[in-house]
């Protein structure tokens, strides 16, 4: 079929359409159509026709025409009158159906454009068994739907100019091709993980299988994958890299197990590399359809993955970094893009952003380059950023928290012209490596938020996730989210304490390079003035100090730090009332530094200081041990220790590490030296905060069980400690009886259907959030439990 043949003149030559051996001369009214053939349609191919028999023949193909097919000239006028609001699309037929073009010519006319009556029928055309059955009407009514979906498909395009376009896919049966050569291992990096996203998009309708007619989706526009290139490989590889991996497909089976056995959590078959090759080159395409504008945004389900391959090696499940090698092959071709840290610590021209589990360097891979410290070099000096969880069970409210915190406003000030998207789906609830809990529309939630940046140029490449529920749930989410689906609700809202802290020393870091970061001059003002400045946690304690010395007597206790410089924050760290030694009752309270609430100076680093105030959820307890003539012992455990060296002026910087002091060694000295020589026969532990973690700690390391008679702790939503039964075994059974331990409702713990250990003692649920007011509420319960166990 040819794509011209109709003229907005109707005095114009018209130039016939072909269809086989038909031919029909139609005039279509000038404002029902476009030149050529309509935008939008699909056009009828010759196969889809088949050998459908002709209706039309001039004279010069007459004697083509089998004699079945020649008739005698008809009248066909339509039964139907037009609608009033219908403009008539067909003006005129005119067949020549006659062996005498003079005297049989008749005009053949409709008076409406809807349809055509069943009159037609007298043509007399015979129905060939499997072939397709066409009539003037049918043919003319497609092109006239045609003529309609390019219009409105004209409209859409020209409103919409992005919306319009459609999501890409990626996705190559091949790539399943890689797999380990141990039958008996099930591995992890499993070749099913595609297989099952993939068909999940299936099942929710959003693309087809191949039989189906998997490369003519309506919703999904398939990117083809191919293998990446030599040259496109070493923008991020080594040679000695890609010539490694050349020679795998000629290994034999032993060869390759033993280097599956020496490698870094990486196994290899004689496919390897080609399903690397198609893994990287599918990861390319889907970038640069995204670039090029093929396709609003897309995802590549791909593997094996490539976020831990370093430039001259494979490894952690990855042969090729797919995203490094992408970013880099658009960057040739235009200026900015995305990509992976090891590729881009020196280069300003990409911003790479992290969320990973860290746990100080111990969690795969072991080493501190994911930091929050590293932030780049050179030129790339601040675009880089990690944000490293301390501990796994991070969920959606962190992760959102983290995208709101950091991810998002550095992007917007960055001003990125394309988004590339590690999808590492190992976080999701239900993995057991990543061990996170993000859901399904927590994934969705961030996929939404990074798409409003680079004009919604956002390319999504798989990477981790090795759980087959989970992986498939949240690829199904993400690629909705791509497509225009608002993201489901989240079913949780508040940060935990650990990530908000992790977030803080992020922010603190990070305002060094990015103008949308908090605390961005406050070192600079502290290395510029004159005037020495002092830390307010130590400020606070020393007031405190005064405080308890002219209401209770207290004292400061000598501490020893072999070793360790001072420091104003050991200072009046430990305080104990006067009869602490000489009391049948001690009560040890072990806390963090008072909390400070405080209203910032808009657009300013200042506090306002009338309108900041100091909450000390310790006093109230401490004031009913004195009053019941019981010994006190107050122990301020802070978060970080004030070094010697900002005695001097000009020294004084913001902090982002934690306390460099030993609190264990803190706790042991204290029982040793003074609780363990006192005449005291009963002992009360109370941990308010993160120091809590603390008096635990002691007593899995210290015979405490025979005098310590009850041990409190308000721990609000801050993590859950448990005691160490490596001492004794049976410490876990004595906490849980000795113990009351006040957590938040909202606290994850009751979220858990498992049933939590002893060693984590018995749990009270409190209806208050933030630890002041948690300690106020759970005080009565709290004092009833120690009366009744000094009973």
């Amino acid at each position: 079929m040819r794509e011209q043949g109709i003229h907005a003149d109707p005095e114009s030559p018209r130039e016939p359409i072909h269809i086989r051996n038909a031919e029909f001369k139609p005039l279509v009214h000038p404002e029902h159509f476009v030149s050529g053939v309509p935008y939008g349609s699909s056009m009828l191919e010759d196969s889809d026709m088949h050998e459908a028999p002709p209706l039309n023949t001039p004279d010069a193909y007459r004697t083509t025409l089998p004699r079945q097919h020649q008739t005698e000239v008809a009248s066909i006028r339509s039964q139907r009158e037009p609608s009033p609001s219908q403009r008539p699309v067909i003006q005129s037929l005119t067949a020549s159906l006659s062996n005498s073009p003079d005297d049989n010519l008749r005009d053949v006319t409709s008076s409406s454009g809807d349809a055509l009556s069943d009159e037609i029928d007298h043509l007399n055309i015979q129905h060939r068994r499997g072939y397709a059955i066409l009539s003037p009407e049918s043919f003319l009514q497609r092109r006239k739907n045609a003529s309609i979906q390019k219009r409105r498909m004209d409209r859409v395009s020209q409103a919409l100019p992005r919306a319009s376009l459609r999501t890409g896919l990626c996705y190559d049966v091949r790539m399943r091709f890689h797999a380990t050569l141990d039958e008996e291992d099930v591995h992890p990096e499993d070749p099913r993980r595609i297989h099952v996203i993939y068909q999940t998009l299936v099942e929710a309708g959003l693309t087809k299988l191949p039989e189906e007619g998997g490369k003519e989706d309506e919703l999904m526009l398939r990117i083809n994958a191919r293998e990446v290139t030599e040259k496109e490989a070493l923008l991020v590889h080594t040679v000695q890299h890609w010539h490694f991996l050349t020679m795998l497909p000629d290994l034999d089976k032993q060869s390759l197990l033993d280097l599956t056995r020496t490698g870094d959590s990486i196994f290899y078959n004689n496919q390897s590399f080609t399903c690397a090759k198609l893994s990287c080159g599918g990861s390319i395409e889907t970038c640069r359809a995204v670039w090029g504008g093929r396709v609003k945004n897309a995802i590549a389900v791909v593997r094996p993955p490539g976020h831990h391959a370093e430039p001259h090696k494979s490894m952690g499940f990855c042969l090729f970094n797919n995203v490094a090698v992408a970013a880099r092959t658009i960057q040739k071709e235009s200026p900015q893009c995305n990509g992976t840290q090891s590729a881009f610590y020196e280069d300003d021209s990409v911003l790479y952003m992290s969320l990973h589990r860290f746990e100080g360097g111990t969690f795969y891979p072991p080493n501190p380059d994911g930091d929050l410290t590293f932030c780049g070099e050179a030129k790339g000096l601040g675009f880089n950023v990690n944000i490293p969880w301390a501990t796994g069970g991070i969920g959606d409210a962190d992760y959102i928290y983290a995208f709101q915190r950091v991810i998002m406003p550095i992007a917007y000030e960055y001003e990125p012209d394309l988004v590339i998207i590690s999808a590492g789906f190992d976080a999701a609830a239900g993995d057991k490596i990543g061990e996170c809990y993000v859901t399904p529309a927590g994934y969705a939630h961030m996929t939404h938020m990074l798409m409003s940046l680079a004009n919604g140029r956002v390319a999504v490449c798989l990477e981790g996730g090795y759980n087959l529920n989970s992986i498939s749930n949240s690829a199904l989410a993400v690629t909705r989210t791509l497509m225009g689906e608002p993201p489901q609700p989240l079913h949780t809202v508040h940060a935990t304490p650990k990530v908000i802290e992790v977030i803080n020393q992020v922010i603190s870091e990070q305002s060094q390079y990015w103008r949308c970061m908090e605390y961005k001059s406050i070192n600079k003002r502290l290395s510029a003035d004159k005037i020495k400045a002092k830390r307010l946690h130590d400020m606070i304690r020393q007031y405190q100090a005064r405080t308890l010395f002219d209401s209770f007597g207290m004292t400061a206790l000598l501490m020893i730090r072999s070793g360790q410089p001072t420091s104003p924050t050991f200072e009046e760290q430990v305080l104990a009332t006067p009869n602490y030694d000489k009391a049948d009752t001690l009560v040890l309270i072990v806390h963090d530094s008072a909390d400070l609430l405080a209203v910032p100076e808009p657009g300013k680093d200042n506090i306002q200081t009338h309108n900041s105030f100091v909450l000390d959820s310790t006093h109230s307890l401490l004031q009913w041990a004195v009053s019941e003539g019981f010994g006190v012992i107050d122990a301020n455990v802070p978060k970080f220790i004030t070094p010697s060296e900002e005695l001097d002026v000009g020294n004084q910087r913001v902090a982002n590490n934690q306390t460099v002091d030993d609190p264990n060694m803190l706790m042991l000295q204290l029982w040793d030296n003074y609780i363990d020589l006192s005449d005291a026969d009963k002992v009360v532990f109370i941990g308010i905060g993160e120091a809590y973690k603390n008096l635990l700690n002691l007593v899995s390391l210290r015979n405490c069980a025979n005098r310590v008679v009850a041990c409190i702790n308000f721990i609000a939503r801050m993590p859950l400690c448990a005691v160490n039964n490596t001492r004794d075994e049976n410490v876990g059974h004595w906490y849980l009886k000795h113990s009351q331990v006040f957590v938040s409702e909202t606290h994850d713990v009751w979220s858990q259907t498992k049933r939590l250990k002893v060693k984590y003692g018995t749990l009270v649920s409190i209806s208050e959030d933030d630890i002041d007011s948690l300690v106020q509420v759970a005080y009565e319960p709290a004092i009833q439990f120690i009366k009744q166990k000094l009973s």
